[in-house]
Formats: C-alpha cells, sequence, structure tokens
C-alpha cells in the first residue's frame, strides 16, 4: 500500500504528519503547498500566478495544479510509491488525478482525512502565522480557506468515501499521538485490502 493521499482542513498537521508517514513507510511526500511557495519565493512564472491566489486565501486554479502534479507523478522517485498532501481538493482534480493514475495503471491505495474543529484550526494557524511571519495567515484569509475547504475539498472526501479508501483520522492532540492514529489507520486499510483480496 503505497498510493496514499493525506487530505484536512488548513491547519490540521498535514505537512507534519505527511513527513512522519513519509520517513515510516519510505514513501515521497509530495506537497503542492511547498512546491507553490518554492515557485513563490523563486518568482518563477508559475508562482507569480498561484501568489495572486494564494495571497487571497483561494485555491490556485485546477489549470496551473493538474499540470504541475502531473510532472511531478511522473518522476521516477514516485515509480513505488507516494503521499500526496494538498492534491485533490476539487473533485474536477479527482477526476484528473484517476485520469493520470490510470496512464500508469496504478490508483491510490488509502486516502486518510484529518479532522479538525475550525475555532480550533483558526487559533492554531494564527499562532503559526505569528510565528513563522507567513503573509498568507490572517484571521479573514484563515476562515475563507476553511469555508474554501468546506465548499469543495468535503467532495472530494464524498467520493473516497464511496469507494471505500477513505480513514478518518482525528488530526487534534500531540503530534505522536496523531501519528499513532494515523499509521494504525493506514495499517487497518492494509488489513482491509488484504482481506477483500
Amino acid at each position: 500500500m503505497t498510493r496514499m493521499l493525506i487530505i484536512g482542513p488548513p491547519g490540521s498537521g498535514k505537512g507534519t504528519q505527511a513527513e512522519r508517514i513519509s520517513d515510516r513507510l519510505g514513501v515521497v511526500a509530495i506537497s503542492t503547498g511547498d512546491i507553490f511557495r518554492a515557485n513563490v519565493k523563486g518568482e518563477t512564472p508559475l508562482g507569480l500566478e498561484a501568489k495572486k491566489y494564494m495571497d487571497a486565501g483561494d485555491f490556485v486554479p485546477d489549470s496551473v495544479t493538474n499540470r504541475m502534479v502531473r510532472d511531478r507523478l511522473g518522476q521516477d522517485d514516485v515509480a513505488e510509491g507516494f503521499l500526496l498532501d494538498g492534491y485533490p481538493r476539487t473533485v474536477a482534480q479527482v477526476d484528473e488525478l484517476d485520469q493520470i493514475l490510470s496512464e500508469s495503471g496504478t490508483r491510490l491505495d488509502v486516502v486518510l482525512q484529518l479532522t479538525a474543529d475550525d475555532e480550533e484550526l483558526v487559533t492554531r494557524l494564527l499562532g503559526r502565522a505569528l510565528e513563522t511571519g507567513r503573509s498568507d495567515d490572517n484571521e479573514t484569509v484563515i476562515r475563507h480557506r476553511l469555508d474554501l475547504y468546506h465548499e469543495q475539498t468535503e467532495a472530494v472526501v464524498g467520493k473516497y468515501a464511496e469507494r471505500g479508501i477513505l480513514r478518518r483520522v482525528d488530526g487534534i492532540g500531540a503530534i505522536d499521538e496523531v501519528t499513532d492514529r494515523v499509521m494504525a489507520a493506514i495499517a487497518e486499510a492494509v488489513a482491509d485490502e488484504a482481506a477483500s483480496a
């Protein structure tokens, strides 16, 4: 079980847990947010385009994001597996990812959804903004991003739930506790797949 997706609202700890899953399972973690931020910092054409949306708290358009993810999933280091963080965020992106994976004869094995209360997330993200000086984290933008998550991304969660590959994990608590829950959910998904094979 090596092709995974981690999904959850902004501030739910996806990036931290993705790194830990990557370390423990030896799969490449692919964060669209990190790629966008690297492009913004490098002032690449993609970065300049993405920054306009990111600063407003909006999602970067599917056309830009899909192109970037397709390129990334075509690289050699993901041939044996990957963990996507931050993609797909819309139903259209789910369809695009299905197409990308079907072209290589693969599919997603498990989708992990980190869950958290909105007010907890606002507090967490405002704290992070103070620590890191991120221009895209103020309360108005944070609440807008949470609204977008609920409007668009929850439909993505629904699609994966219908396929029976979704595992919900409580994202609140100490980082180690959340990691233990995440690893247990992956183990459960592996056991379920083995039982149905």
